[in-house]
């Protein structure tokens, strides 16, 4: 097998009867993941008093997961019950393109949702003439376009490296890890990394912190009623916010450290967090927080039994 040609996993090694054990968790987070994550779409695009920005990019949000889950689970689902552990390069970088771009396009919708509640608390009367239908889907269709160039051009900078390993301590393809093994120059690389990481993760996160502090003061110039309001529709969001960053902070922090740091149950928890938390919470958070989400989920439901 010719280094950088085909990567190996070395992370599956040594499970033993484990695997089935790891294999059945994982195939239930996934059928859970695709539940409810289905269910908040088939919902949204079927009640057509959801069809509202908040709304819509709740779907948004959930068809997200759906993709950076599909990038994961089938392949590592194959690897539990596969004693061959190896992955071809081209592979291998269409997976880190999966799993990168959906880690960037979580930062930009929840940026546009931030966005979105900031403008209906503060401008409530101009709201509909500002976020119009067109707005929203231009609004969207950047929020894609963006993490897809920028992810995608770097992985594009890290196939023309010639590499001198093969061996990734990872249950999926990272790009960072895939660096790591070129025996060439990866300065351009760390630069352009650097750069993506401030536009698609700092300069969104700065966004909506901004946007939820601006929302703070103008409710604390309100009612009590219209705190209630704002808070009822902007806690969800902040909650999935808070959750999303914790998972990615965790997963940046074990990426970063050598090979052998953390003890591997650790090193395992910390690289699947981002991909595993927010798709299963996220939608118990909006299904359950969200009175109109919740009333036709029920209303489905009691229809099909």
């Amino acid at each position: 097998m010719e280094n950088g040609t085909f990567f190996y996993f070395n992370m599956f090694e040594d499970m033993g009867h484990l695997r089935y054990f790891f294999f059945c968790l994982s195939f239930t987070i996934y059928c859970l993941i695709l539940s409810f994550n289905m269910i908040i779409v088939f919902v949204i695009v079927l009640e057509t008093a959801l069809h509202q920005p908040m709304y819509i990019l709740i779907s948004c949000l959930s068809v997200n997961s759906l993709y950076g889950t599909a990038g994961l689970f089938p392949r590592l689902l194959s690897d539990l019950l596969s004693y061959s552990h190896t992955i071809s390069r081209y592979a291998c970088q269409v997976q880190a393109f999966v799993i990168y771009t959906y880690a960037s396009y979580e930062y930009t919708i929840l940026t546009l949702m931030a966005y979105d509640r900031f403008i209906a608390i503060s401008k409530p009367l101009q709201y509909h003439s500002i976020i119009t239908p067109r707005i929203l889907a231009i609004m969207i269709v950047l929020a894609c376009i963006f993490p897809l160039l920028s992810v995608g051009t770097g992985i594009i900078l890290t196939a023309k490296l010639k590499l001198c390993g093969h061996e990734l301590t990872k249950l999926y393809c990272s790009n960072w890890v895939i660096v790591k093994l070129s025996c060439m120059n990866t300065a351009l690389n760390n630069i352009f990394g650097f750069v993506v990481l401030i536009i698609t993760v700092l300069i969104p996160l700065s966004f909506i912190l901004f946007s939820y502090i601006k929302i703070l003061i103008i409710c604390q110039r309100n009612s009590s009623e219209f705190r209630r309001k704002a808070y009822q529709t902007c806690l969800p969001h902040l909650v999935t916010f808070v959750n999303y960053s914790i998972t990615t902070v965790c997963e940046v922090t074990f990426s970063r450290y050598e090979d052998g740091v953390f003890p591997q149950a650790v090193a395992v928890i910390l690289s699947l967090e981002f991909l595993t938390i927010p798709p299963l919470l996220n939608p118990l958070i909006y299904g359950l927080r969200f009175p109109d989400i919740r009333r036709n989920i029920k209303r489905i439901l009691s229809t099909s039994k």
